[in-house]
Formats: structure tokens, C-alpha cells, sequence
């Protein structure tokens, strides 16, 4: 059975200034996503399930998804803030979203097969998503607790216009992952420093990282509800707390749940987490089209 696509679509874009999920980077118009879509159309991948906000369906729909028909079949899920399990309520005063392991979790409902899942916002490179793509692939989708995630090397995935979060990854020498450790506010200054939250750390740039580049097999939906409603025990009345899929990853790893094969990937990454990074993104998209990688015009 062929693999599934997630796009993770629903972030605020606080630190972008707007909706950076649907900011036009390509030469005609194309969002960062059309091209991971692209990317997994000639990968082999069956479907592409993305998740949104319903207050911009109608925008969605008209400049990323109805330009997907007859292309591959697309499938939508809305990351809801009142969407949640245990029969919790989501409290008046929330405004952001739940985080990543919540947006996954959302659209258990359209997933039945193998399926990756990546950010919206971030540009993974076709090599990426096509070893992936061959992974998933291999895999029995009955198979439960394997998974996998593309590992990037954390000197470039870092912005040059300000801080990042980043779950930084150990790795056992048969390459597969042993703990991820999420950092926050993570940044590289003179001298070559990696400060987070304005902390100097111990990490020296060529650690391994995961983008929220996953596969994962159906199973992970009931892991998902499992620790969301262990999260929500303790963290629903924070105003910012999130439920990010690498504390699952983490814990599952931890309690000998699952086991989780990391995919090095030679690819170029590169994303829009704030304004600035736009300029680089259009430049370097520019660059693979010159070199034949993609078309001038995706669709």
C-alpha cells in the first residue's frame, strides 16, 4: 500500500508575521508545501492528508489544494483547539495551538496506511522525501511501533534571524534513535556559541536533529490519544504548553514501545520560520530550478 503524506499546515506564524504556510516562495506562485507535495507525488506516495485551520479552508483550498486534482487524492483534517480526547475542554483564555503532537493526532481519522509527516513551512529536499518514501514503502503497515524520522545535521537547520526549537537526537552506531532532547529558543552566535534561551549548551553543530520529518505506521494514533490525555492531565490549563510528537517519540523509545530508524539525509533544508528567511528560501528554490531539479512552474 502506498504511503500517506501529513502536512502539519495549521501554525500561527507569530514569528513570521502571517500565514507562512501559504506565503508564495516559488517563481509562480508556489507555497514551500507544493513543492514537498511535488517531491512526494514522484516518490510514490498514494495520498496527501493536510492539516489546517478551518478559519482558512476557503484560502487553502483555492491556492494549495484544488490545484492538487487529478494530481493525487487530497484529504483534509482541522487542528482545533476544542478537539480534544478524555472529554477535556479546552479553556477560554487558549489561543495557541496545541503543538505538533496534537496536529498528527487530529487526523486519525483519514490515515489507515504508513504515512510521513512533515511541516508545512520547511523546504526537506527531494532526496529526503524520496528515501523516506522507499522506507515506508518496506515497511508492513501492521507492524507496530516502527518507525523512522530524516536526520539533519543542526548547524544548518539554524535561522540567521533569530531562535529556533530544535529536538536534538541520540543515535546508536546501527543508527537507530535512542533519546530526542527538545531544545527551545536555540541560536548560534559569535564565536560560534549555541545559546538556548540565552544559555550557553554543550552542542558543538553536528548533532543530528529531527525537523519533524517522520514515518510512522498507524499504531502511533493510539500512542498519540494515550499521551495527549496524560498531557492534558497536568499542562490544560497552561496558556503555552504544547504536546510536541518528540516527547512521544521519547517516551515510547523510553517504555520499549517502539523503535525508531533514523534516515541520514544528504538533502538541503531550509524553512520560513521568520520574514527574513523568505529571501534566502526564494534564492535557494531559484538555485535547484536552475539545476533542473524542479520545473519553473510545479502545476
Amino acid at each position: 500500500m502506498a504511503p500517506a503524506l501529513s502536512v502539519l499546515a495549521a501554525g500561527m506564524g507569530s514569528r513570521y508575521g502571517g500565514m507562512k504556510q501559504l506565503d508564495r516562495i516559488g517563481p509562480s506562485g508556489e507555497t514551500i508545501m507544493d513543492y514537498s507535495v511535488y517531491d512526494a507525488i514522484r516518490s510514490g506516495f498514494g495520498k496527501v492528508v493536510f492539516v489546517i485551520r478551518k478559519s482558512f479552508e476557503e484560502a487553502f483550498r483555492e491556492q494549495v489544494a484544488d490545484k492538487l486534482k487529478g494530481k493525487i487524492p487530497v484529504e483534509i483534517a482541522f487542528q482545533e483547539l476544542s478537539d480534544l480526547p478524555g472529554g477535556y475542554l479546552c479553556p477560554r483564555e487558549r489561543d495557541k495551538p496545541w503543538g505538533t503532537g496534537h496536529a498528527i493526532w487530529v487526523a486519525k481519522g483519514l490515515i489507515r496506511e504508513n504515512f510521513a509527516v512533515i511541516n508545512a513551512d520547511d523546504f526537506y529536499g527531494r532526496e529526503a522525501i524520496s528515501l523516506m518514501g522507499e522506507h515506508l514503502l518496506s515497511q508492513n503497515p501492521g507492524e507496530k511501533g516502527k518507525y523512522s524520522m530524516v536526520g539533519y545535521r543542526l548547524d544548518n537547520t539554524l535561522s540567521e534571524h533569530g531562535h529556533v526549537s530544535r529536538g536534538v537526537c541520540q543515535v546508536d552506531q546501527q543508527g537507530m534513535l535512542l533519546n530526542v532532547e527538545e531544545f527551545k529558543a536555540l541560536e548560534k552566535v559569535s564565536g560560534g556559541t549555541i545559546l538556548s534561551n540565552g544559555t550557553p549548551t554543550q552542542l558543538t553543530t553536528d548533532e543530528v536533529v529531527s525537523m519533524n520529518f517522520w514515518g510512522f505506521s498507524p499504531d502511533i494514533f493510539i500512542h498519540l490519544e494515550e499521551k495527549m490525555t496524560d498531557f492534558l492531565a497536568t499542562g490544560i490549563d497552561s496558556e503555552k504548553g504544547e504536546f510536541y510528537i518528540p516527547m512521544v517519540v521519547d517516551e515510547l523509545i523510553r517504555e520499549g514501545k517502539a523503535s525508531v530508524r533514523v534516515l541520514p539525509s544528504k538533502s538541503r533544508w531550509f524553512g520560513v520560520t521568520y520574514k527574513k528567511d523568505k529571501e534566502k528560501a526564494v534564492t535557494l528554490l531559484r538555485q535547484l530550478i536552475n539545476q533542473g531539479i524542479y520545473p519553473e512552474s510545479l502545476w
